[in-house]
C-alpha cells in the first residue's frame, strides 16, 4: 500500500454548517461546550428533522487522539452520545487491547445526526450522502482545530473521504500514518467497529479485528514519538 502523502488540513469550504461555528472576536472557536451547544440547534442538512437530535462528538480538548465514525447509529441517536452501541463496544474493546484510554481520546463522527430509513418498527442505517457529509465538515473541522490532536484515525471510508477526499480507498492506505501538513494533525484509517459486526463470517470477523487493533497500536506509537 503506497504513501498518500501529506495529509491535507481539512478546508470546510462552503460546508452549510461553517457559518454556524461559534467563534470569538480572533476567530477562534471558544470551546468544545459551545461548538456542541451551537451544533444542536444546526439545521445544515435534512437529517436533523428525523433524527432525535445531534450527536455531537465527547472527550477532552487537548487528546492525543481523535476518532472519527461515520455517523451515530440508533442507540446513539436515543442516548446522544457517540460509540454507545455495539460498535461502541467494540470499538472499547480494541482501545482497550491496543493499551489506549478512551477516557483520554476524543470520540467523533463526520456526520452529527443519525441517517435511517424505517423497516417495519426498526430504523436502519443507511449511509450518509456526500451532500450531508459535506454539510457537517464546518462542525469536524471546529472540533479538530479545538482538540487540536497529534492524529486522527478515520475509522471506516465515509469518515477517511470526509478528511481525505471522494477518491480515497480505505482497501489501498488503511493502517498507514499520513503526515500532518499545514500545522494539522496526521491521519489514519482503519476499519469502523461495525464493519467487523458486518463481517460474513466469524474466521473474517477475528481477521479484521486483529487488523484494527494494529492499526491502533500504530497510532498509539505514532502519538508517543510525536510528543
Amino acid at each position: 500500500m503506497g504513501s498518500l502523502g501529506a495529509a491535507p488540513a481539512l478546508d470546510p469550504g462552503d460546508s452549510a454548517s461553517a457559518p454556524l461555528v461559534p467563534r470569538g472576536p480572533r476567530g477562534r472557536v471558544a470551546s468544545l461546550e459551545a461548538l456542541a451547544t451551537a451544533a444542536r440547534r444546526c439545521k445544515a442538512c435534512p437529517l436533523w428533522e428525523p433524527a432525535t437530535q445531534t450527536v455531537f462528538g465527547e472527550g477532552p480538548a487537548g487528546a492525543p487522539f481523535m476518532l472519527v465514525g461515520e455517523q451515530p447509529g440508533d442507540r446513539e441517536d436515543l442516548a446522544g452520545r457517540p460509540f454507545v452501541g455495539p460498535a461502541g463496544g467494540l470499538l472499547d474493546r480494541a482501545l482497550a487491547e491496543a493499551g489506549i484510554d478512551r477516557s483520554a481520546v476524543y470520540v467523533t463522527n463526520a456526520v452529527k445526526h443519525f441517517s435511517f430509513e424505517v423497516r417495519g418498527n426498526k430504523r436502519i442505517h443507511h449511509k450518509p450522502r456526500g451532500r450531508e457529509v459535506k454539510a457537517c465538515k464546518g462542525w469536524l473541522a471546529a472540533e479538530i482545530e479545538v482538540v487540536a490532536p497529534r492524529l486522527v484515525v478515520c475509522l471506516g471510508a465515509t469518515a477517511a473521504q470526509a478528511l481525505f477526499g471522494p477518491a480515497f480507498r480505505l482497501t489501498r492506505a488503511r493502517g498507514k500514518v499520513q503526515p500532518a501538513a499545514d500545522g494539522g494533525p496526521a491521519l489514519l484509517a482503519t476499519y469502523h467497529p461495525s464493519a467487523l459486526l458486518r463481517a460474513p463470517d466469524e474466521k473474517s470477523r477475528r481477521a479484521m479485528y486483529g487488523d484494527l487493533v494494529a492499526d491502533l497500536r500504530a497510532a498509539a506509537r505514532h502519538v508517543t514519538r510525536a510528543r
